[in-house]
């Protein structure tokens, strides 16, 4: 569960990262800033701030803004009902992205696993991006991200987005943050 106040802090820096990106948003979409610390209580490590500016039956686009060395935990978009998963491309447009998805490991990875989650993470093949680099990832692939040094920001353009059908690999995840009042 987040506190108000870490939930506000991480909602300001979020918008001055935007900010530098040059990314414009309404007041709308400021208030509708989401704070991921997926039930863990450590978002400055394992966590994710995000905007959805649209999703429905057919697509979803959202930025995806990380923190210097903010992880967003193993997890993969399952097949729901007729659905195969969610495809999601990942285009970076501020600092460096570490994506890890299945396929043959990289020998030294850039990336540093959360020490407390480290059993969690299984996938180690190693993608890098840097502003304009982008990469999709098939439905039901488990991947996992990092930001380097700079944070990072990441437009998503995916199909139907249902996150609370997730599957983390951290049986100790919670997709949806509550908000301690």
């Amino acid at each position: 569960m987040l506190t108000k106040s870490v939930y506000l802090d991480a909602k300001n820096r979020t918008l001055e990262l935007l900010n530098i990106a040059g990314i414009a948003l309404t007041n709308a979409e400021k208030d509708a800033i989401e704070v991921a610390d997926f039930g863990l209580k450590q978002v400055e490590i394992q966590g994710l701030q995000l905007i959805t500016y649209i999703n429905n039956d057919h697509y979803c686009a959202k930025e995806l803004v990380l923190f210097p060395h903010q992880t967003c935990p193993e997890h993969k978009h399952p097949p729901i009902n007729q659905f195969d998963g969610k495809t999601e491309t990942f285009r970076c447009r501020l600092g460096k992205v570490f994506l890890y998805v299945e396929g043959s490991a990289t020998e030294k990875i850039s990336a540093t696993i959360p020490e407390s989650s480290k059993e969690y993470y299984t996938v180690f093949h190693e993608i890098e991006l840097n502003p304009g680099d982008q990469y999709t990832i098939p439905p039901n692939t488990l991947h996992w991200f990092q930001a380097g040094e700079e944070g990072a920001i990441v437009s998503e353009f995916s199909t139907t987005s249902s996150d609370e059908y997730d599957i983390f690999t951290d049986p100790n995840i919670n997709r949806i943050s509550e908000i301690e009042e």
